[in-house]
């Protein structure tokens, strides 16, 4: 008890260094889609982050480094084109033109400034059924994903678009709300896998679990038993920790700055690689796991905040997702464990996954905790 509260007490005095200003969260590409169908009119929001645009057109005019209003306000016509032209509407099977509709904006999501652009879609009659295609930034960035939220006949639905997934076909009628809990369930295992953050925390974490440290080396432990017990301590711990968190925030019980949420995600997967290197907390990693998972479980919920949630199905869309997050978890487990419980005797194992291993995650963390704490590009993802 006296090491979860000493940890506690340093990992609150780690957040307190910190300003508490905004800065970007370092997570993936996605871009936020919010279509109405209302009296038989389709409208749209969609906001795309202004650092994917200037890879793509090129915003930032006088190579300084940074996007001014007046560089955005100009390129506002050749944004709304680029766009529109890489999405496509359908209504009962035929073509809803798109246009842009209103001035210029932007606003500030948990990674930084995206450009707000309002649409319209002239579909020809009232539709039972619409149709999206996305394909922005697909010959670019095959990692980008589209977050959809569609409110029809007063409830609201979700979708993910992405290369393997850009054409969607939604029923307007009332949504089922286990289709709802499926979608954030995809959600959460994809979550997880492109969370290069966390799953670095999680391996750092597995990675001495095929081991036990004695007479101050790794030796390999004797069962599989042992080494799946340990492991079981760990994701259980991870788990319930990110849940009580992920639970909090998406509630708004709960609300800390992206700046020190996604600073202290960095520092934990540091401390976490580094114990692997000199062990401190050996046969208690799951406290380790626990602490920091408190944290992680903000870095989870500042995704359902920018994707939205389905207020008529808040606790399963968030159940949903929760229980995504452990499923892609435990195929992270379920491929690493078996792989280094047959390589835990050789000096490969000990010597180049877990000690070069270990060094490295704690290198690229430090790299990413210095942009986050400091809002600065070293790596820039």
């Amino acid at each position: 008890m006296r090491t979860v509260l000493q940890m506690l007490g340093a990992w609150l005095a780690a957040l307190a260094l910190l300003h508490a200003a905004p800065a970007a969260a370092h997570k993936p590409s996605d871009s936020y889609l919010a279509v109405q169908v209302a009296d038989g009119r389709v409208t749209g929001q969609w906001d795309i982050a202004l650092r994917d645009l200037d890879f793509a057109i090129g915003l930032d005019a006088d190579g300084n480094g940074e996007i001014t209003w007046g560089e955005l306000r100009a390129r506002h016509g050749d944004i709304a084109a680029y766009a529109l032209a890489r999405l496509a509407v359908q209504g009962d099977g035929v073509a809803c033109p798109l246009q842009a509709d209103g001035p210029q904006q932007v606003d500030n999501h948990t990674d930084g400034a995206y450009t707000v652009l309002r649409f319209s879609a002239a579909c020809p009659a009232p539709p039972q059924q619409l149709q999206m295609t996305y394909s922005l930034f697909a010959d670019i960035d095959p990692q980008h994903r589209g977050l959809l939220r569609l409110d029809a006949q007063g409830s609201t639905r979700t979708a993910i678009f992405s290369p393997e997934n850009a054409a969607q076909r939604f029923d307007l009628a009332a949504p089922d709300a286990w289709v709802q809990f499926r979608d954030y369930v995809v959600e959460g295992v994809w979550h997880i896998w492109i969370g290069f953050d966390h799953i670095l925390f999680l391996v750092s974490l597995l990675l001495p679990g095929v081991l036990v440290w004695q007479l101050a080396r790794w030796q390999p432990v004797r069962s599989f038993r042992t080494a799946f017990v340990d492991v079981l301590k760990i994701v259980t711990a991870f788990t319930v920790a990110h849940s009580i968190t992920l639970s909090l925030a998406t509630l708004g019980l709960v609300a800390l700055p992206s700046r020190l949420v996604e600073s202290a995600i960095a520092a934990s997967v540091v401390l976490a690689a580094l114990n692997n290197v000199r062990p401190l907390f050996q046969g208690r990693r799951w406290t380790v796991a626990f602490v920091f998972g408190l944290n992680h479980g903000f870095g989870f919920a500042s995704v359902l905040a920018d994707l939205g949630l389905p207020q008529g199905a808040l606790v399963l869309a968030l159940v949903g997702f929760n229980i995504g997050v452990e499923l892609g978890q435990l195929a992270i487990v379920a491929v690493f464990l078996p792989l280094a419980f047959a390589l835990r005797r050789t000096v490969f194992y000990r010597r180049v996954v877990l000690l070069g291993g270990s060094l490295l995650i704690a290198a690229l963390a430090a790299v990413w905790f210095a942009e986050r704490a400091f809002d600065m590009t070293i790596l820039g993802f």
